[in-house]
């Protein structure tokens, strides 16, 4: 069987120079290790922010309708959609804004990336 004659940068494999590595080296290095400072979603945040406002709203108003504090007669059936709608579009800003908040301050166990980022 015919030897390889490997070419690295053109020189033939027998010209290329090696050295061995400190034995304390384990090929490792300390920056690869470190994690890079988090990107902040800030339009994962105020997208979230609206949503708190939008269901916060709605749940006001729902529950000022359920407790007949406003004067509709035609349209009372449309006082409880209001309230699970408003619960519906506030639970999931909450959420989000309360994982901003505790990873803004450090909590362990709360980061940035636990909230959806758009792609830019």
């Amino acid at each position: 069987m015919p030897a390889r004659n490997t070419v690295t940068c053109g020189l033939p494999s027998s010209k290329v120079r090696y050295s061995k590595l400190a034995s304390d080296d384990d090929g490792y290095i300390d920056l690869q290790f470190k994690r890079s400072p988090p990107k902040v979603p800030y339009k994962a945040i105020a997208l979230a922010t609206v949503l708190f406002l939008i269901g916060t709203i709605l749940i006001v108003i729902g529950a000022l309708l359920l407790a007949g504090y406003f004067d509709i007669q035609d349209h009372r059936d449309r006082t409880i959609p209001v309230l699970i709608i408003g619960i519906l579009v506030f639970l999931p800003g909450f959420y989000h804004l309360r994982i901003a908040y505790y990873a803004s301050k450090g909590y362990p166990g709360y980061s940035y990336d636990d909230i959806p980022d758009f792609d830019d």
